[in-house]
């Protein structure tokens, strides 16, 4: 059985990549450690034996980098993985992922193309590298992991939508493991008819500041729909909605579709208009029966959708 160690690059005092936007698309440190943390979950799962590192001490690169190499070879294992972001220029354009090595060319392509794969990036497949401390001074084999670019804001899109696909290549594919795939419980199916309006984001000033949503109540439960940034002057999950995303909100019967079960996001639902159909991910419970309406969704969704407020379109969950 494979046994391996799996560390954040950088540390709590010595931070790694952000970016030039302020608020940053990503932060390099912040998002290694989520990485981490759920790839390790995922190995757990599995049955995989790993050992998890965080470096909350170092407060110089020196210190930062010889700590996590030692804490490494301190553990029986087969191999090393590191997991990093990668930073270059501020770009709305795709920049991808890649995966380093010393020696390990085999595994680092298959990692780098999993990501690519589950997160819809641009593969920059494996890259030697033969000057970097980790690589050179781990006893085992060791791969190091760039996702993506935290400065790439369609990077940064894509892995927040599909987080957790990523995970689980990564986790698949240094384990040697797969995760046994577990389909959905059925739902009944809801059709509906009816007009159509749109909440969330910072431009929703139809709910206050600091309003949450109805069954969502952490951006990690659903950390596609968010923006990584909260919108100035507030506080609350609806305002912090991304409104390019697909969410919907319904006047959901919690007996029939309870909110553990929407808020998992297995289920989407279909809406409809104009020939043209698209899966949103339940976000909140509305509209009040007074609007008359059946469904709020996201304006982007709207934009996509070429539909106004109050207009129609049909919805089908689970689509």
């Amino acid at each position: 059985m494979t046994s391996l160690v799996i560390s954040s690059g950088h540390g709590l005092h010595i931070r790694g990549a952000r970016g030039n936007p302020v608020p940053p698309y990503l932060d390099e440190v912040d998002e290694a450690r989520r990485v981490v943390d759920r790839v390790a979950e995922l190995l757990t799962t599995m049955g995989v034996e790993h050992f998890v590192f965080h470096d909350d001490v170092s407060t110089s690169q020196n210190e930062n980098l010889n700590r996590i190499v030692n804490y490494h070879n301190s553990k029986t294992r087969d191999f090393d993985v590191s997991v990093h972001f990668n930073a270059y220029n501020t770009t709305s354009n795709p920049m991808g992922t890649e995966c380093l090595y010393y020696s390990q060319s085999q595994l680092a392509g298959e990692v780098a193309q999993g990501i690519s794969l589950a997160g819809h990036l641009t593969n920059r497949g494996p890259k030697k590298r033969t000057d970097l401390f980790f690589l050179n001074n781990t006893e085992e084999p060791a791969v190091l992991i760039e996702v993506c670019f935290v400065d790439s804001k369609a990077d940064a899109d894509l892995y927040r939508q599909h987080f957790e696909a990523i995970c689980t290549s990564i986790a698949n594919v240094i384990s040697g493991e797969e995760l046994p795939e577990v389909p959905p419980e059925s739902l009944p199916v809801m059709e509906a008819t009816g007009k159509v309006s749109w909440f969330g984001g910072p431009e929703d000033t139809g709910v206050s500041p600091s309003e949450g949503l109805a069954f969502i109540h952490e951006i990690d439960d659903a950390p596609e729909l968010f923006l990584s940034y909260q919108p100035e002057g507030t506080t609350g999950l609806a305002r912090r909605l991304d409104p390019c995303e697909r969410y919907i909100a319904m006047r959901w019967d919690y007996d029939i579709y309870p909110k553990d079960e929407l808020r998992s996001g297995g289920h989407k639902a279909k809406v409809t208009a104009n020939g043209k159909s698209f899966l949103a991910r339940p976000a909140d419970w509305g509209p009040h029966e007074s609007t008359g309406r059946i469904c709020d969704i996201s304006k982007g969704l709207m934009d996509e959708l070429g539909v106004q407020t109050d207009d129609l379109v049909e919805v089908k969950f689970p689509g």
